[in-house]
């Protein structure tokens, strides 16, 4: 039996260890549960020590963001499978067999995750995952079951097991070996969207992202920024560029960058009009500091081209997100008229 180690990163987040963590124990079948503290200021060290004393805790010396903190413990287990788990997740019963089966079943999917539903509303699909995870071909996310801050009811329509883009840092299954051979996440990005990074260098390397319908996880979100954080808004939108310049074919980069530092103006313009300066300035904080990463970008998009990556054009959207959701007025995944490779 492969050895599958879920491992919660947490940051101050010890309401949601005391809510969610006895569930991860109940639920987990064989698998070992970790919980690693990112330097916490509040009492979840204490907190695990006093009442949670036989679950493995893996302390870091000082908070190293989600990123760098991932890669920093997962270096410090052994074990077949990761399962990285945010703290405000909910499990179901036995939610992690499905995906276990999809991965050793098939070899050449490198990390999958399961169905991910709103915690207040669990309907609905949530913001980080739905039922699956892709980008537009200017870099922009969505998922089945999300586009933007609109989320689809879950009528059964996404119970399929399919091929995605990306799989969701809040839930995802990797395996251990293509994890450190691929880098891990990029400990520049710290936190948002380097799962996403991930992903994509996992496929340029000739592997697959799954989505798994036959498991499914509750997610709160936002434990640790909230959608309204400017702090958010810097990250994402600093990351974004950083992704594209790292994981971008030479057929492509030369106009995918300009159209995404254009787009960003306009977003930050409209910021400014709605009365939002913060996350008007949070954006131009994130081109002059992508800048700013330039030389370290370029040294990583070298390597990833040095390694004749795999085209993985059939899990990209053609079309501009922004257009269709903004212009065409469409709001569901099924509507976007997308057929994205479902390989068995």
């Amino acid at each position: 039996m492969p050895h599958t180690a879920i491992v919660i990163l947490n940051y101050n987040t010890r309401g949601f260890l005391q809510k969610f963590l006895p569930g991860v124990l109940a639920h987990s079948g064989d698998c070992e549960v970790i919980v690693a503290d990112n330097r916490s200021p509040d009492d979840s060290v204490a907190f695990m020590k006093e009442f949670y004393p036989e679950v493995r805790l893996i302390e870091t010396e000082e908070n190293l963001g989600f990123a760098s903190g991932y890669n920093e413990v997962l270096r410090q287990v052994e074990a077949d499978y990761y399962i990285l788990l945010n703290s405000d997740v909910e499990v179901t019963p036995d939610w992690t067999a499905p995906l276990l089966r999809l991965m050793e079943s098939n070899p050449e999917v490198a990390a999958c995750h399961p169905k991910i539903l709103a915690y207040d509303d669990k309907s609905l699909f949530e913001y980080a995952g739905g039922a699956g995870g892709y980008i537009d071909r200017l870099g922009y996310p969505f998922c089945r079951g999300r586009l933007f801050d609109t989320l689809e009811k879950d009528e059964g329509q996404y119970d399929d097991t399919r091929r995605v883009f990306w799989a969701t840092g809040a839930c995802m299954m990797v395996r251990a070996d293509i994890y450190h051979t691929c880098g891990g996440l990029d400990d520049s990005f710290f936190a948002h969207m380097e799962e996403i990074d991930f992903c994509w260098r996992i496929q340029l390397s000739g592997h697959k992202v799954y989505y798994c319908g036959e498991s499914s996880v509750h997610h709160v979100g936002g434990g640790t920024l909230p959608k309204t954080s400017a702090r958010k808004t810097y990250l994402n939108f600093r990351n974004g560029l950083a992704m594209l310049y790292k994981n971008c074919l030479p057929a492509t980069i030369w106009w995918v960058i300009p159209c995404r530092i254009l787009l960003d103006w306009v977003a930050a313009a409209r910021f400014f009009l709605q009365g939002k300066p913060a996350f008007g300035q949070a954006i131009f904080r994130a081109h002059r500091d992508f800048v700013k990463m330039r030389g370290d970008l370029k040294i990583k998009r070298k390597n990833t081209l040095k390694q004749k990556p795999q085209r993985v054009e059939r899990v990209i959207y053609p079309g501009s997100l922004l257009y269709d959701y903004f212009v065409k007025g469409k709001k569901r995944f099924s509507e976007l008229n997308f057929l994205p490779e479902n390989q068995k």
